[in-house]
């Protein structure tokens, strides 16, 4: 597994179910910002991405809801690559509070030309950068 990239999340109010426990499908959402944020700290936005017809789409989600988040508990989601190939990448991703692990989960995309829909190699610079982080094993 790669270098681990962080970012907080704030649980707030329409996260939340009627008992102020985060649903289920937000934990998605709140990963989908950290493997955004985690691309953009690489310095690749999606807007600019797609505009060079370069997109990523979730192929397969694992994930243990291990323990619950609630309403305004500040939250940190980590994420790191765990596998690279040419037109996918597996992402760890993990949420915690404070240092208890609350979320696990390995997410993979793939590589697709937005306007066709259909997979296609991952542009070279952006595969070398990743290859490149320390930690990843080939």
């Amino acid at each position: 597994m790669s270098a681990t990239f962080q970012i907080g999340v704030r649980v707030y109010y329409e996260d939340t179910d009627a008992a102020g426990i985060v649903y289920y499908a937000n934990y998605l959402r709140f990963i989908e910002r950290g493997r955004t944020e985690f691309l953009r700290s690489l310095g690749h936005d999606q807007n600019a991405l797609m505009k060079e017809g370069i997109a990523f789409a979730v192929r397969s989600v694992s994930a243990e809801f291990l323990k619950p988040a609630r309403l305004d508990d500040l939250l940190t989601v980590e994420t790191a690559i765990a596998a690279l190939g040419r037109a996918q990448v597996t992402f760890a991703q993990r949420i915690l509070r404070n240092k208890e692990l609350l979320l696990d989960a390995k997410i993979r995309v793939a590589c697709i030309d937005p306007a066709r829909g259909k997979p296609i190699p991952m542009p070279r610079a952006l595969h070398q950068q990743l290859s490149a982080l320390p930690g990843l094993s080939q």
